[in-house]
């Protein structure tokens, strides 16, 4: 009886420290040929296969009318152009650089708000509809009336932008205190966490991956609301964003131009989402043991 126990608490601990063992291995780190395969290769061949089809449009004369659709070397011809010029960098930062710093000042509202209205039964049944009800009228409908209001400045831009921005991150901050367990409020609030610690220290963590993905629904409607206010509120005092690249070239009938705009556009919305919100992402995976280290 003696040795059987002994055998079976010897099995348990060696089943013991393989799962130790098992939980502590991480793997290296990956080297430059899986990174290339697995990341960059994939993007390049995608960017290719468009531009063959593309040029196979113009090519075979499936669409025969550049007025319609240019070729590639047209609208790069455009690029180089704007580059020439040294327009091409200012197109890009008038239009991020409001983004931006628009972004920061819905975030700077957008949380608190969100904490309030996911902490306060009174203000969540008052207002919490009326975010809902913001955060699915589209963007363009605010240039108008901001127009009216602030007149053709960029405090008009930042206005749009903050309408749009605002109810996305309240809202996903709100999702994200909504799935926060209740045994993590009470254990806060047992260790002193109350009022602006415990939201600080222990509801902000917590919620922190729906938050994470209302800051990405956030940013998105900053930038679409941004690209409409440039596209409908056009004036030589605002300068040439992205938006106003993209009028200009329907003004003038240039679909390089269009192009042009169209992909400095998507640039910057993937470039953002790569350089800030996928780190952001890794990270909150990581730290909570969903993302292993490598």
């Amino acid at each position: 009886m003696a040795s059987t126990e002994t055998k079976t608490a010897t099995d348990a601990g060696s089943v013991e420290a393989g799962l130790d063992a098992l939980e502590s291995a991480a793997p290296g780190r990956a080297s430059f040929r899986q990174t290339f395969t697995g990341k960059i290769l994939p993007p390049l061949v995608a960017t290719a296969v468009v531009l063959v089809v593309w040029q196979a449009l113009i090519t075979f004369k499936v669409v025969d009318d550049p007025t319609k659709l240019p070729s590639p070397a047209d609208v790069g011809g455009e690029f180089k152009e704007a580059w020439l010029e040294g327009k091409l960098l200012g197109y890009i930062w008038t239009s991020v650089s409001r983004g931006l710093l628009g972004f920061l000042f819905a975030l700077a509202i957008g949380t608190p708000l969100g904490l309030l209205v996911a902490r306060v039964k009174f203000v969540r049944a008052a207002i919490g509809p009326v975010l809902s009800g913001l955060q699915s009228l589209p963007s363009v409908a605010w240039v108008p009336p901001a127009v009216i209001w602030l007149g053709l400045d960029n405090s008009m831009m930042y206005a749009v932008i903050l309408l749009g921005a605002v109810p996305s991150i309240a809202n996903g901050l709100v999702s994200g205190i909504d799935q926060v367990p209740p045994l993590f409020l009470r254990a806060g609030r047992t260790m002193g966490a109350t009022g602006v610690r415990g939201a600080w220290h222990i509801v902000l963590p917590a919620a922190l991956p729906g938050y994470l993905a209302g800051l990405k629904q956030g940013w998105a409607f900053s930038w679409r609301s941004l690209m409409a206010a440039e596209i409908i509120a056009s004036s030589p005092d605002l300068g040439i964003g992205l938006g106003a690249l993209l009028e200009n070239g329907r003004n003038a009938s240039s679909m390089s131009m269009v192009f042009e705009a169209i992909f400095l556009i998507l640039f910057v919305g993937i470039a953002i989402d790569l350089l800030i919100f996928s780190p952001l992402e890794r990270w909150v995976l990581r730290s909570r043991g969903l993302l292993v280290k490598g």
